[in-house]
């Protein structure tokens, strides 16, 4: 186990990178092509047709807590009246799952904090075309900034989860990875709870199968505010690289891409361990500064070659729009309301 120490919780300096960093080309890069062009139509088709024999799953990162929007798992937020983050995207998954006419397996990967409501929420959208599985990350303990067990107000120790880089070993260690192979299954998209917009669309599975490589994953034009990781060649390996992670001096403005989260992985590509770093992170518990280790799935582009697809942030062709709390919910209503209403999802839906 290697761990890196990050620049929010270590020394100065501390887990940054020492090879060589430099920004890719846009030659380095693929643009998913648009709808309703020849070649968006070509992609799709490929999406479709591998969709149609069965080897496409989904895992939904359910894992964490609705810090931003009062307490509670953020999973089962609703976001519009009687339909919550985990109810859209399973129904998105079902609409394409009966249009493409094939079973498609969801794998929701939960934490210890948000398992039993995850799988209470469940319970009401069982389909046959959809069957789910409910996969609980590792937990961990949090430690005090002098590296001490940091324990909570009622003086046990405080749990928290390990990130959602744990998917990769939590889908081997279930069993998950090797049933869905042994299933027929081919590759599996991965997207956080919160983004709605990272629907199954057959375009971006025909870009993953065309691509040929293990990892396939979106990233859309940077906004004022968007942190986190970006595309970079690091000794040679194009890869997410997270921006406390990059060499002092390297300005990450000059990259205008960013990270959304969202990878199609190939099954038999990721059947195998990787010794990703554990990252310290500070989190404030009851009032008191702590440290809790998590991985970052993004690190897996630094194992296996990666495709960087650049996909559109907005509008009808748009796949990221994450809601972080209530405030960019009001914001967002209107993307989500179109959203819904392209996915067809949107009969007895609407916005107060």
């Amino acid at each position: 186990m290697r761990v890196a120490l990050s620049g929010k919780a270590g020394e100065a300096g501390s887990g940054r990178l020492s090879g060589s960093v430099t920004i890719p080309s846009v030659e380095d890069l693929v643009e998913l092509s648009p709808r309703d062009s020849e070649e968006g139509k070509a992609l799709a088709a490929i999406g479709q047709a591998a969709l149609a024999r069965g080897e496409v799953g989904v895992v939904v990162l359910a894992g964490g807590m609705a810090t931003r929007f009062g307490g509670g798992v953020k999973a089962v937020v609703e976001v519009v009246p009687g339909h919550s983050f985990l109810r859209l995207k399973l129904e998105e998954i079902h609409l394409a799952a009966v249009d493409a006419g094939c079973t498609i397996p969801v794998f929701l990967m939960t934490s210890f904090a948000t398992s039993d409501e995850v799988r209470s929420a469940v319970g009401d959208v069982i389909r046959p075309q959809m069957p789910i599985e409910i996969l609980e990350q590792s937990v961990t303990m949090r430690l005090t900034q002098t590296g001490g067990l940091f324990k909570d107000a009622s003086g046990k120790p405080s749990l928290c989860a390990t990130g959602h880089g744990d998917l990769l070993p939590t889908l081997r260690a279930s069993g998950a990875l090797a049933s869905f192979r042994k299933s027929g299954g081919r590759m599996l998209m991965v997207s956080n709870v919160d983004n709605l917009a990272a629907t199954l669309d057959s375009r971006v599975i025909g870009a993953h199968c065309r691509g040929g490589k293990g990892v396939t994953v979106e990233i859309v034009g940077k906004e004022p505010g968007d942190r986190g990781g970006i595309p970079a060649w690091v000794d040679g390996q194009l890869q997410i690289v997270e921006e406390f992670r990059l060499p002092a001096g390297f300005d990450s403005s000059r990259v205008p891409y960013f990270n959304t989260n969202t990878f199609l992985f190939d099954a038999e590509s990721i059947d195998r361990e990787f010794d990703l770093d554990w990252f310290p992170v500070l989190r404030k518990v009851d009032g008191h500064d702590t440290i809790q280790a998590e991985r970052l799935l993004g690190q897996i582009t630094a194992f296996l070659p990666t495709q960087f697809l650049v996909v559109e942030r907005h509008g009808s062709d748009g796949r990221f729009l994450p809601v972080k709390d209530r405030n960019e919910l009001d914001v967002r209503k209107r993307e989500i309301q179109a959203l819904l209403e392209g996915l067809g999802i949107h009969d007895g839906i609407h916005f107060p």
